[in-house]
């Protein structure tokens, strides 16, 4: 018997895991993947991350492992115009670094710390507590049976605890993505570039050892273009490997359900261009973890998941105009364009949007 059952391995997942084992509580994670793993993402680390890995101690080690660290945004339009904004340098930059060797780092901090991993366990089946209390019953592809208080659905926008549940809304098919690493350009510097092309747009970054991270992003339809442009504008053969995912957004979840507590992608999608998707996955481990903590203290359970569920929306709270104007300008690049050109008259306004998403905290949103 477990005090929480984590389903995901991932960022969220894993700071979750780590805070709840380094509070004293047994802690399962059930990851279906063997570790590591390349996951689908434009591999930056906001500079709002940090204070978490801090948390965890986990920043030094982070900074240990290969990454590009990355000093300016550029935007580039259709017409080729190119507008850079600063990004923070110093204890608190932003990097790059791969999802195979961050999403490691944050899942051995947890074993570390005593949570036990389980990999390659896909959930198959649960049992959900009764009205009156009792546990989960948590069934896996290998035939393994774990039981626990509480569970976390940790397992990203396709949730498989979600869907078990009947909590997950349907996905909007508008845009699809694709990820690829490839060797760095020449010359390409210490930058994250977004650019808008017909198509779609394109997000790249270097993230060390002489490695590109490529993102393209596009409406079905399209993708196939898009892809056209990318490997003749970056040299790669038709036969290059990408990786894919899908839906980019969906409808959010409530994060707090009864004796169920959702984190990143499994609770609210954010939009790719933002780059903000890891540390709300770290953000949103944290929170539930305060509220997993609280619950196993003793605290009414319907009292807890709304404080979760409050917490969870602070979290997003005066940030989300950002990922809406994010994605209205991608779902329309010759408008996003046309903005970049007024910005180009206005500087401070695209500086004033990206220090919005960048800029460090001291703290996180924190249980009521």
């Amino acid at each position: 018997m477990f005090d929480v059952a984590i389903v995901g391995g991932g960022p969220a997942g894993a700071s979750c895991a780590a805070f709840c084992a380094k509070a004293g509580l047994r802690t399962l994670v059930l990851e279906r993947e063997i570790f590591p793993r390349e996951k689908v993402c434009g591999d930056c680390l906001n500079p709002v991350c940090w204070p978490i890995l801090r948390r965890l101690e986990l920043a030094e080690r982070v900074r240990s492992l290969r990454h590009g660290v990355l000093d300016r945004v550029e935007f580039i339009g259709l017409g080729g115009r190119t507008l850079a904004v600063d990004l923070p340098i110093g204890a608190d930059a932003e990097i790059a670094i791969k999802r195979s060797l961050f999403d490691q780092i944050v899942l051995a901090r947890a074993r570390e710390l005593g949570a036990v991993i389980q990999e390659a366990s896909t959930v198959t089946s649960l049992n959900r507590p009764g009205v009156s209390g009792g546990h989960w019953t948590i069934t896996t592809s290998s035939v393994e049976i774990f039981e626990s208080h509480l569970l976390v659905a940790a397992d990203g926008r396709n949730s498989t605890i979600a869907r078990i549940c009947g909590l997950l809304p349907r996905g909007a098919k508008e845009r699809i993505a694709l990820q690829t690493h490839l060797p760095l350009p020449v010359d390409f510097g210490n930058r994250v570039v977004l650019q808008f092309r017909p198509e779609g747009y394109s997000g790249q970054a270097p993230v060390g050892e002489g490695e590109l991270n490529l993102c393209l992003v596009s409406v079905p339809a399209k993708m196939a273009a898009l892809r056209s442009w990318a490997e003749a504008y970056f040299g790669l053969s038709p036969q290059h490997s990408w990786r894919t995912i899908t839906p980019l957004t969906r409808k959010p979840i409530a994060a707090g359900q009864r004796s169920l507590f959702l984190v990143g992608d499994a609770a609210r999608v954010v939009e790719p261009f933002t780059g903000e998707g890891i540390y709300y996955a770290l953000a949103s481990g944290e929170l539930a973890a305060d509220a997993i903590v609280s619950r196993c203290n003793g605290r009414n359970e319907a009292e807890v998941a709304a404080a979760y569920t409050e917490a969870h929306d602070k979290l997003y709270r005066g940030r989300l105009w950002i990922n809406r104007l994010a994605r209205a300008a991608v779902l329309s690049p010759r408008i996003a364009s046309v903005c970049l050109e007024i910005a180009h008259l206005q500087p401070a306004l695209l500086r004033f949007l990206t220090s919005k998403i960048v800029k460090p905290v001291s703290t996180s949103a924190r249980m009521p």
